[in-house]
């Protein structure tokens, strides 16, 4: 059993399955600057479009342009996102100011996913142009904790990937991987489903059991 006072979510993969738009659109960029597409993809997930970009092309103006290219294409596509299963269930039991989203994507294109997938918006949102360091630095994940108004280590992350994952991990608090093959998953306090998860009130918050993805 655990106990966290507030929860702090990561969306593509967590909250929201964007996976085939995201990959697509990757695959795209791959083959236009004759890169390993299945290199790429596994390098983005987690991480925000301009350091993926910069990482493969290097800094410069024709990194900027791609990334903003992939970013201004994702808004509107929007087609295939649905919400991973358990997700609207959960979040409809928690208070808006005990839970915050912590994503590497815009605010708009959190907001039009998030909306796309039929998921309530919560009132914290921390998202790619709200820190100077994207994930795997934990600066998101601290700021939204702060924002809460609760110290990181009350609080329990929800993750799906690596960068996300150390993210969590180095912001001190209690990350759960809810894709148990995820990369960094083993580096996850635990592995479990949104559907695995029951969270009841009490005098110290939230009182959360999970069976874990194993079992």
């Amino acid at each position: 059993m655990l106990q966290a006072k507030a929860f702090l979510f990561d969306m593509d993969g967590t909250l929201v399955d964007s996976t085939e738009v995201v990959e697509n659109e990757w695959r795209r960029f791959s083959a236009r600057f004759d890169l390993d597409a299945e290199e790429v993809i596994a390098f983005a997930h987690g991480r925000q479009t301009i350091d993926t970009v910069i990482h493969f092309l290097g800094a410069g103006e024709e990194a900027v342009t791609a990334a903003e290219e992939l970013d201004a294409r994702e808004l509107v596509i929007l087609d295939g996102i649905v919400a991973m299963a358990g997700a609207a269930d959960l979040l409809k039991h928690l208070p808006q100011e005990r839970w915050a989203l912590v994503t590497s994507a815009s605010r708009e294109l959190a907001i039009n996913r998030m909306r796309a997938a039929g998921l309530p918006l919560p009132a914290v949102m921390v998202c790619a142009e709200d820190v100077a360091e994207g994930k795997p630095s934990p600066e998101g994940y601290l700021k939204a904790a702060s924002i809460l108004g609760y110290h990181a280590r009350h609080c329990l992350v929800f993750e799906d990937a690596e960068a996300g994952i150390r993210a969590g991990n180095a912001s001190g608090a209690r990350v759960i991987a809810v894709v148990p093959d995820a990369n960094g998953a083993q580096d996850a306090f635990a592995c479990a489903t949104l559907t695995m998860l029951n969270i009841v009130p009490d005098n110290n918050g939230f009182r959360i059991t999970l069976r874990t993805a194993e079992e």
